[in-house]
């Protein structure tokens, strides 16, 4: 029996390892991806075998699944105020937002087990990983992604809603964007990462990047990502075999034109990260690589990535620290950016000659890239935007409580907020909103107002108890603000949350106010000359009643004052408030 134990721990522990091969490894092809309940069950078995890893729900998702985080600790503290006051950085990491671009699930299986397994977790971080973000997308399983080279079949990129939720951060119509946005608040990562693949032009990289877009990024955290974290992740994949190059959207069709830097408004998930000062990335395997290349170098990264932040936990700390004392202090904020044409830098990039032929389909020219005729050319890259619109932060906004939406996000967001404590009338600026554009086909499940003109108007607005009063004080301005101003690119009212004061609710019948007119012209002379003026100014107004007769009601003491009016107030001055 003495001899036979040894065979027997032995042949058990090559069971117990065969067990913890995720269903990539075991594929022969290596051209497969878990499927949901392949990813769930591998965790909950992975955790009953290490105590530093905990699996953790928050919230039910669109699809009625819980959203879960991995969290692998190395003393085993998962109480995030805990880990704070330890002073560890945390590092979230998303996979499967888009499901038909898998590598970061089957990667960070991988990278989970071999952390574990070897005793690798880092001593100064948290790793926190979102097993799979968008569970309904996994749970419809397809091939929908034709121009892709493998897995087998994969997810689909929309959830159980249809929503991309790669446009749903800063609106969070999904439960899933909810969970998210609780996960990140409650964890407060000093970096994140989310896992994609690229689709367009063909290159030699399997791997491409994004990074928060250094002009709108806070300036403390860009001069270290841009001078030390993203030249050092560049060095080591190309050690480990996969030199990348910046994310490849072309300027003008083909990447020897030019490429432009990702610009990640808030839709998007690191634009979201960037209003928390969060360093963040977004991995863009190549869709015509094969698929086990896309994993493993998904996998490279993300454990240079835990490496680099190891080595400079302090720094990544002191510099987030001193990146939130600036924004409190900050008065003028950014809203929205146009690329800079005019000046541009130059990468070295690895490419195939692009062509045109004949097309088999039309019979029309086609474009193909010839991967018999590699390149290395130096070509242009126009990474540096502009600020295009700016507002200044008032001393406080007032929201409204009818608003709840907006509430319940800042409340998730940690907003600061304070509520009126009796009814009270207070003397502010508030936003008419002069003009919008707005598509004709919705978007993401909204009509995205852009262009937003405004005309600020100095006025007394009664507002009640339990309304809002939102300092702008915080680490959080950029969020704060963003949100807030209507100008914002992806400000609330861009995505229709105020929609309802873009629509008159009284009005008149002509025959009734036309008495009310006569009498208001001969009333009020200036009235006369300002009705007069237009008519000289307007020959379509000059030749319709109807028109110059709603041309008096809009300038009458009638006209409802709240039409156009955006709801949240801005405080200019430090007025003393009864607040609660």
């Amino acid at each position: 029996m003495k001899r036979l134990l040894p065979v027997l721990l032995a042949g058990f522990a090559f069971f117990q390892a065969k067990a913890q091969l995720t269903p990539f490894e075991k594929s022969a092809d290596k051209n497969y991806t878990a499927t949901y309940a392949e990813i769930t069950t591998y965790y909950q078995q992975l955790t009953k075998l290490h105590p530093q890893m905990k699996l953790i729900n928050y919230g039910i998702t669109d699809v009625g699944k819980p959203l879960t985080l991995v969290v692998l600790s190395r003393d085993k503290v998962f109480d995030p105020a805990l880990i704070k006051k330890q002073n560890k950085r945390v590092i979230l990491i998303n996979n499967g937002i888009h499901p038909g671009e898998p590598e970061g699930i089957d990667a960070t299986m991988m990278l989970t087990r071999d952390l574990l397994k070897n005793n690798k977790l880092p001593k100064d971080l948290v790793l926190c990983f979102i097993e799979v973000y968008n569970i309904g997308g996994c749970l419809n399983r397809g091939i929908s992604r034709i121009n892709q080279n493998g897995p087998r079949a994969y997810g689909f990129r929309g959830n159980y809603k249809n929503l991309d939720l790669n446009r749903d951060f800063i609106k969070a119509d999904s439960k899933n964007a909810l969970a998210f946005e609780k996960i990140l608040n409650t964890w407060q990562p000093e970096v994140f990462l989310d896992n994609h693949t690229s689709d367009g032009a063909d290159y030699q990289y399997v791997m491409t990047l994004i990074e928060t877009q250094k002009d709108k990024q806070n300036p403390i955290l860009a001069e270290y990502t841009s001078k030390t974290l993203s030249p050092e992740l560049y060095r080591r994949m190309a050690k480990s075999g996969y030199e990348m190059t910046p994310y490849v959207e072309e300027i003008k069709g083909t990447p020897d034109s030019g490429i432009v830097a990702f610009l990640e408004t808030p839709r998007f998930g690191t634009g979201y990260t960037a209003q928390h000062n969060i360093i963040s990335y977004i991995t863009e395997t190549h869709m015509l690589k094969p698929f086990d290349k896309r994993v493993y170098s998904t996998y490279d990264f993300m454990q240079h990535l835990i490496d680099i932040c190891e080595r400079d936990h302090k720094l990544i700390g002191e510099l987030k620290h001193k990146a939130d004392e600036q924004v409190k202090n900050q008065t003028t904020f950014a809203l929205n950016w146009e690329l800079d044409e005019q000046h541009w830098d130059t990468l070295t990039f690895k490419g195939y000659e692009a062509g045109h032929k004949p097309s088999e389909v039309s019979g029309l020219p086609r474009l193909y890239y010839d991967r018999s005729k590699p390149f290395t050319k130096t070509i242009k890259y126009y990474d540096n935007y502009k600020a295009s619109v700016f507002a200044d932060k008032p001393v406080a906004y007032v929201i409204p409580q009818a608003w709840g939406k907006v509430i319940d996000l800042f409340k998730l967001n940690n907003i600061a907020m304070r509520k009126l404590a009796h009814d009270t009338t207070l003397d502010l600026q508030m936003y008419y909103i002069a003009d919008y554009k707005t598509p004709e086909r919705p978007y993401e499940g909204h009509y995205l107002h852009s262009n937003v003109k405004l005309t600020p108007t100095g006025m007394k607005v009664k507002f009640y108890a339990g309304d809002y009063v939102v300092y702008t004080n915080q680490a959080l301005n950029r969020y704060i603000v963003e949100t807030l101003e209507p100008q914002g690119v992806d400000s609330f009212f861009a995505w229709n949350f105020f929609d309802s004061v873009l629509g008159e609710k009284e009005g008149y019948s002509d025959y009734v106010f036309e008495d009310d007119a006569a009498a208001l012209l001969k009333k009020d002379p200036e009235l006369r000359k300002k009705l007069d003026d237009e008519k000289a100014k307007n020959p379509q107004l000059a030749n319709s009643a109807r028109a110059q007769l709603n041309f008096v009601y809009r300038n009458s003491p009638y006209f409802e004052k709240t039409y156009l009016r955006y709801p949240v107030g801005r405080l200019l001055t430090g007025t003393k408030l009864d607040l609660q």
